[in-house]
């Protein structure tokens, strides 16, 4: 074994499923003391490389090498023997356990069958101090905010003592503040020995926090770089094959009347307690207002109760100047609301019919039916117009639409929505989950309508694409309204205060 080698190497990984070849020939390397970035767009290849190196998968072909000696892992357990951990975009924590319980939780224990949780805390409170990773280990995981859970995943991994760290979109649910702890955290963890893998599509993230960086397409590798050698446009283009434009043109709008008004909006959660709690704002046309925030601060209660999917409690909607508080979806839809919801496999499409039939799903009306009967050649033409002009990549608007990328789903909700010539858009997070080929489309569209004199409400948790399409940004903490800025005073910072939660950043 050379005294040279690699901490990990992957050589030759090909992965097929049916159908797909998922990784064809990837080789990806990783040094003591690095943090490596695997970037790429949904459907790279980057999840399921990353499986197989954790034993969630076996490779077709190729090899895993860790300091130059072949091993074999062919489990999630086989891998933390090796020393390899990972942490997932979803945490793995058990709520009603405490921090202790949790970083012990399938480990053996010195005093079998009992587990040693005293000397579990102290080796957390240990480690907390060595890392910055501050978090009491008696709490209950409920307790904790989202960075703080985060926390305690990369705790165990480190209590496991792995050497080899993935980190699969680790800042996804985090405020920028919390992004800027965690980058720190994660150079002092590459800077004690460690090599971390690290899986984002945020490039201002990437750029900041890498040692190297390596793309991949369409399950290969594309390119490898350095952040002194490259940019995100390059990133952008490498990702994608071609150049993207990162920030769209906007151009300037001469503002009309309001055309939602949102006015002291009460809305309970599935749990029974106040997601919303007294939300007011309004839109004019040819505007658009970001609703920033982390998950979970009561986003997803108001878009539905705007959409009239969830009932209100107190408070009032205003489409155009009409009153459609707890009116039926058809209803606001009528008063001129298109909705692009934020989960859109359950509440944008059924899977299960096919592209042309959910281009109409809405849209049924005496356009495409005559004395009761549809109108299929009208149909027909009407959704070959529309896969068209919104680019939506399919091999016929027959085939089911589960069978389409994200990206592509994404763009058929756009196409079915904004071909009702809405007056406004209420859209929750467009481009979550998909590439940023589709992103750059989707964010062209928002700027477009919002040109053609919409009102535009875009509810989003990436607060790169607020600050790139907002013309004012609003804040969402706990149900409430933080504040509301103009673009041009905006900072990441100040956004940063109001999304955790600080009112200081308030004008």
């Amino acid at each position: 074994m050379s005294l040279a080698a690699p901490l990990l190497e992957m050589r030759g990984i090909t992965k097929q499923f049916p159908g797909v070849l998922a990784n064809d020939a990837v080789d990806f390397n990783l040094e003591t003391g690095e943090v490596h970035t695997l970037l790429g767009e949904n459907g790279a290849g980057k999840s399921t490389l990353m499986k197989i190196l954790y034993g969630m998968y076996r490779p077709d072909a190729g090899e895993v090498l860790l300091r130059g000696e072949r091993v074999t892992i062919d489990s999630p357990s086989a891998a933390i023997e090796c020393g390899i951990g990972m942490i997932h975009q979803h945490f793995m924590l058990v709520p009603p356990l405490t921090v202790t319980e949790n970083v012990a939780l399938g480990l053996q224990s010195s005093r079998r069958p009992l587990t040693d949780l005293p000397t579990v805390a102290n080796r957390i409170r240990e480690l907390s101090e060595t890392y910055g990773l501050r978090v009491n280990p008696d709490t209950p995981i409920w307790q904790l905010a989202v960075g703080e859970r985060q926390r305690v995943e990369i705790l165990k991994a480190l209590y496991r003592e792995a050497t080899v760290l993935v980190m699969d979109e680790p800042t996804a649910v985090l405020t920028p503040q919390e992004v800027d702890e965690l980058i720190v955290v994660l150079r002092r963890m590459a800077a004690d020995g460690r090599g971390l893998v690290f899986i984002s599509h945020k490039l201002h993230e990437v750029m900041a926090v890498s040692d190297r960086i390596t793309v991949l397409r369409d399950g290969r590798v594309a390119g490898e770089t350095t952040p002194a050698t490259t940019d995100r446009s390059e990133l952008a283009r490498l990702m994608v094959g071609r150049p993207v434009q990162m920030v769209p043109d906007r151009p300037d709008v001469q503002l009309g009347e309001p055309l939602i008004e949102v006015g002291d909006l009460h809305v309970l959660s599935d749990r029974g307690d106040e997601a919303v709690a007294g939300m007011s704002f309004k839109v004019r046309a040819g505007e658009i207002l970001g609703l920033a925030g982390v998950s979970g601060n009561g986003q997803s209660e108001l878009a539905q109760a705007i959409a009239g999917l969830r009932p209100t409690q107190e408070g009032s909607v205003r489409i155009d100047g009409r009153d459609v508080t707890g009116e039926h979806p058809r209803r606001v839809r009528d008063a001129g609301l298109s909705y692009v919801p934020e989960e859109r496999m359950r509440d944008g499409v059924i899977g299960m019919f096919s592209v042309a039939e959910n281009l109409v799903l809405l849209n049924q009306g005496t356009e495409f039916s005559r004395r009761g009967f549809l109108r299929l050649g009208a149909i027909r033409e009407h959704c070959r117009d529309l896969v068209e002009r919104f680019a939506v990549k399919t091999p016929n608007i027959d085939v089911p639409t589960s069978n389409l990328s994200g990206g592509n789903i994404q763009k058929l909700i756009l196409a079915r929505e904004l071909s009702a010539e809405p007056k406004v858009i209420l859209a929750a997070q467009p481009t979550r989950g998909v590439d940023v080929g589709a992103a750059e489309y989707i964010h062209s569209r928002l700027v477009a309508q919002k040109s053609a004199g919409c009102a535009v409400v875009l509810i989003s948790e990436d607060l790169d694409e607020v600050l790139a399409l907002s013309d004012r940004i609003a804040v969402m903490y706990e149900g409430r309204m933080m504040g509301v800025l103009d673009r041009a005073e905006a900072t990441v910072e100040r956004l940063g205060l109001w999304m955790a939660g600080v009112a200081s950043g308030a004008a």
